[in-house]
């Protein structure tokens, strides 16, 4: 990076959510941000915005889908086109397939990991050599919900597991030539990917018959939604990024709020036993 330009970074999964939200907070901060959606109606959306906020020069939106070679290799070439080097990555996009494992398609299993983890991948690997050249940081979001099983939410947990431990060999691969990797775990916010994943969930043949699931289907759904509306406000999320990027030696993990990190801990310290009891028994199951 040039001591006359602004830091540049990629946000992927900006329609929505956490991604939207860091996406103008940084510009706010000055950085340039080149943010990815899936549709070219999200990308006016966002660059409408961008506009009314005074924003227009600081942020970009480019259409990716990042589950496809030929979108990911537009976007390193569109990072590219900004100078040679790319002072930081967040791998913000990601879904849910929510239902019991028992009945989920193994397809729908594959396309879990596609999104969640594989395309993630396919993105750094596309980016590394611009980010190497700026010894920068790629950060990756997980969830603590890749820590904390619970059921309905095995396809998920599985794909934040494995990010994690992808996280973590890059993490020691990569010190070597100066970039940091750091790995973001938010607790529940009230956030639309819990909604889009069971709305996606109850047009699949395999959630419309559950069976004997189904009563436990509904009360876990009714308490993922009261988790998810008492949670932290998104922004926060937003705050810890820019911490992150601010900061000259970053944690290699960060809950947000840093009260996740207590459950998780809470979590590895109590018996099965004793947590598989506590959670059947708040879920009626």
């Amino acid at each position: 990076m040039n001591e006359d330009s602004l830091p540049t970074i990629v946000i992927t999964g900006c329609s929505t959510g956490f991604g939207r939200l860091t996406a103008f907070h940084l510009a706010r901060h000055g950085w340039q941000v080149l943010a990815t959606v899936r549709q070219e109606a999200q990308r006016a959306e966002l660059l409408a915005e961008a506009a009314a906020q005074s924003l227009a020069d600081r942020l970009s939106v480019i259409v990716c889908d990042i589950t496809a070679p030929a979108d990911v290799q537009r976007l390193a070439q569109a990072a590219a086109a900004r100078g040679p080097g790319l002072d930081a990555l967040l791998n913000n996009a990601g879904t849910n397939y929510p239902g019991p494992l028992e009945r989920l398609p193994l397809d729908t299993l594959r396309t879990q990991f596609e999104i969640n983890l594989f395309a993630q991948l396919a993105v750094t690997q596309a980016l590394l050599p611009a980010i190497k050249t700026a010894r920068g940081s790629v950060l990756n979001v997980s969830s603590t919900g890749g820590s904390l099983m619970v059921p309905l939410s095995g396809a998920y947990a599985m794909s934040k597991s494995a990010l994690e431990a992808m996280s973590e060999v890059l993490r020691l691969e990569l010190a070597h030539f100066g970039v940091k990797v750091v790995v973001i775990v938010p607790g529940p916010s009230p956030t639309p990917i819990w909604e889009t994943g069971l709305r996606r969930a109850h047009t699949t043949p395999a959630y419309a018959d559950l069976g004997e699931y189904a009563a436990f289907a509904a009360e876990v759904e009714r308490r993922a939604r009261q988790l998810a509306a008492q949670g932290f406000p998104p922004e926060l999320f937003a705050h810890t990024v820019l911490r992150i990027l601010n900061s000259r030696r970053p944690a290699t993990v960060y809950y947000v709020p840093r009260s996740a990190a207590l459950l998780i801990a809470l979590r590895r310290l109590t018996p099965d036993w004793l947590w598989d009891l506590t959670i059947r028994r708040s879920l009626n199951w």
